[in-house]
């Protein structure tokens, strides 16, 4: 399969599922992900050194697995006042032709992530369902889905961490008690982390079980299972 993410920032895809885009490379599929503004409101100084930094260190932490993203270059900020990024996301999943696409949830916290969860749900159509990423820390969610990303979570402290430019490590703490929380409610012990994922069936994509990385397995209250 193809999968293909859409962060509407530079350290997006790292922050909320990096780790999910991990899981599918090591079971064989094919993965991709896009970066939908320029990243130039994220810091101070200026706008075009920013804009040239971001970039590199979306490079450095997409390359930790072999992966060269799609930069659109919207406006940081005002993702919804460009009226020409619809009709590129829409040629992109056209010519990607993604089995599956993952982007950020629609009531997340950013107006860049709302927008560009609309603007990808849009572009999708019939043509291939969407999974909705986790909210910035879970306020708010309601997730569906959830995967074990234990075997990818260091690389995806790495991945972050390569975004130096926005203090990393609050990020890496942020993910640390954010994805253990996950995997606790799935029932692993304190050492597992976990991304989690909504999705809302709509036409023709009423089940898409058949494309997710398998479940985490059942744990029963009271009887510790060794991972």
């Amino acid at each position: 399969m193809r999968i293909i993410g859409f962060g509407a920032h530079p350290d997006d895809v790292e922050i909320f599922f990096f780790g999910l885009l991990a899981t599918y490379q090591a079971a064989g599929h094919d993965i991709g992900w896009v970066i939908a503004t320029d990243g130039a409101a994220g810091g101070e100084g200026e706008k075009e050194a920013l804009r040239r930094t971001r970039r590199a260190e979306a490079l450095a932490g997409a390359a930790i697995l072999g992966v060269t993203p799609v930069f659109l270059d919207a406006p940081d900020g005002a993702l919804a006042e460009d009226r020409a990024v619809a009709g590129r996301i829409a040629a992109l999943i056209e010519e990607m032709a993604p089995d599956l696409v993952v982007t950020h949830a629609p009531n997340d916290y950013h107006p860049d992530h709302r927008a560009l969860s609309r603007l990808v749900s849009d572009a999708a159509r019939f043509r291939m369902p969407v999974l909705f990423a986790d909210t910035l820390l879970g306020v708010e969610a309601a997730p569906t889905i959830y995967v074990d990303i234990s075997a990818h979570f260091a690389a995806k402290c790495a991945a972050i961490a390569a975004h130096a430019s926005q203090r990393p490590q609050r990020f890496v703490e942020a993910v640390t008690g954010w994805n253990r929380f996950r995997a606790l409610q799935c029932g692993y012990d304190g050492g597992a982390y976990a991304e989690a994922f909504s999705f809302s069936p709509r036409f023709p994509f009423s089940d898409i079980r058949g494309l997710l990385p398998p479940a985490p397995p059942l744990r029963p209250l009271g009887r510790p299972l060794s991972r």
